[in-house]
C-alpha cells in the first residue's frame, strides 16, 4: 500500500490550496468570460484552478521523486508550459506568442531533457527506427497531445476527469512493466486532478485554465516518451488510444475548419462535447466522455496483455468512431466515407440479384 503515499499527499495539498486559489482569483479579478464561444453562464467562475494543481504536483515531486536529467527536463518544461498558460489566462496572449511557449518548452524535453521519441513499436513486432527525425515527431508528439487536451477544457470537470483517467491506467501500465518512475509520476498527477475534481465538476466552482490545461496535455505527452525511451510498455498505440478523446476531437476540428475556409485556431462549438452536450447535455455528456476513454484505457490494458485481442478491440473501437463522425456530421455533412462504401456494397449486391 505504499502507493497510496502517491497519491494521497497531492490530494491533501490540492484540496488545501483549490478554495486559495479560488479566493486569489477573486482578488485579482481572473474569472473565466463568458461569450459566444464558451458554455457557462455564471459569473465569478476561477479561471486560474490549475495553479493549484500545479503547486501540489511540483511539491509531491521534491518529497518523493529523485531528480535526474530526464526529471528535471520534464519538470522545467512544463513549468514553462505552466506559466505561459497562467500569462494567456491573465492578459490574453496572441495564438503565436502562446505557441511560443509550447516551443521552448518542448526544446527544453528534448534538448535538455533529452527524452525524444527514439522508435515506435507497432503492432505484429514491427519496430521503426525514427533516427535524426525523432526530435521532429517528438515535438508534433508534445505539442499536439498538449493542445488536444486544452482543446477538450470546454465542459465542467471534462479535461480534468479524462485526464485523470489516462494517468490511473498509465499508472497501472507501468507496474505491468516494471516501471515505477512512470507509476509514481502519474500517481502523484492524478491524486492532484481527484482533489481538483471535487471542485470542477459539473457545476464547477473553479476552471482548469490554460495554465491547468496545457500542463496537464504536456505531463501526459512527456510521460508517454519518458516510457518510449527505455521501454516498450508504452507503444505508439497505448497513448494515442488513451489519448482517444481529444485527439479524435482535435483531427476533427483542425479538417473541419479547413474545410469551411476557418483558421486551425478559430473557435467553434461544434466539438466533440458541443455536439453530444445538444443531445445529452452538460453533466450527462461528461459521464459518457468519461466512459468513453475508460473503454479506452480497458482496451489499451488488453492489448498490454494480449495483442491479438487488443487489436481486435481497438479495430471495433475504430470504426465505431468513424461512424459517430459521420452520423454528427462532426467533419462536414458530407463526409460519410464508410457510409458510402456500405451503401456501394449494397447497390452491388442488389444488383446481381
Amino acid at each position: 500500500m505504499e502507493w497510496l503515499k502517491y497519491l494521497i499527499l497531492p490530494f491533501v495539498i490540492t484540496l488545501v490550496t483549490t478554495p486559495l486559489v479560488i479566493w486569489i482569483a477573486k482578488y485579482i479579478d481572473a474569472y473565466a468570460k463568458i461569450n459566444e464561444r464558451t458554455i457557462h453562464t455564471k459569473k465569478n467562475i476561477a479561471r486560474i484552478g490549475g495553479v493549484a494543481i500545479y503547486v501540489a504536483f511540483m511539491i509531491s515531486m521534491t518529497c518523493f521523486m529523485k531528480s535526474d536529467t530526464q526529471i528535471r527536463g520534464m519538470l522545467l518544461g512544463a513549468s514553462i508550459m505552466f506559466f505561459g498558460g497562467l500569462i494567456d489566462d491573465l492578459v490574453d496572449l496572441s495564438p503565436k506568442k502562446k505557441f511560443a511557449f509550447q516551443v521552448v518548452a518542448s526544446l527544453i524535453v528534448i534538448f535538455y531533457g533529452n527524452i525524444t521519441l527514439d522508435k515506435i513499436f507497432l503492432p505484429l513486432g514491427i519496430v521503426i527506427d525514427m533516427g535524426f527525425v525523432s526530435t521532429i515527431v517528438t515535438f508534433f508528439w508534445l505539442t499536439g497531445i498538449t493542445n488536444a487536451v486544452n482543446l477538450i477544457d470546454g465542459l465542467d470537470g471534462l479535461a480534468d476527469g479524462i485526464s485523470l483517467i489516462i494517468l490511473v491506467v498509465v499508472a497501472s501500465l507501468g507496474v505491468i512493466d516494471n516501471r515505477p518512475d512512470i507509476m509514481h509520476i502519474s500517481l502523484i498527477l492524478a491524486g492532484s486532478l481527484a482533489a481538483f475534481l471535487i471542485f470542477n465538476f459539473y457545476p464547477a466552482k473553479v476552471f482548469l485554465g490554460d495554465c491547468g490545461a496545457l500542463f496537464l496535455g504536456f505531463m501526459i505527452a512527456t510521460i508517454s516518451l519518458i516510457g518510449f525511451k527505455s521501454s516498450t510498455f508504452i507503444t505508439l498505440g497505448v497513448p494515442i488510444l488513451m489519448c482517444g478523446v481529444p485527439i479524435v476531437d482535435t483531427l476533427s476540428a483542425i479538417i473541419r475548419r479547413k474545410l469551411s475556409g476557418k483558421k486551425i485556431d478559430e473557435a467553434d462549438k461544434n466539438h466533440l462535447h458541443h455536439v453530444l452536450m445538444r443531445k445529452f447535455g452538460h453533466k450527462n455528456t461528461v459521464l459518457i466522455l468519461y466512459a468513453v476513454t475508460i473503454c479506452s484505457g480497458i482496451v489499451a490494458y488488453i492489448y498490454i496483455l494480449n495483442k491479438d485481442i487488443g487489436l481486435l478491440l481497438l479495430f471495433i473501437e475504430l470504426v465505431v468512431c468513424e461512424i459517430f463522425l459521420e452520423k454528427t456530421q462532426m467533419i462536414a455533412s458530407w463526409f460519410h466515407p464508410m457510409t458510402s462504401i456500405v451503401n456501394f456494397l449494397k447497390m452491388k449486391k442488389e444488383n446481381k440479384k
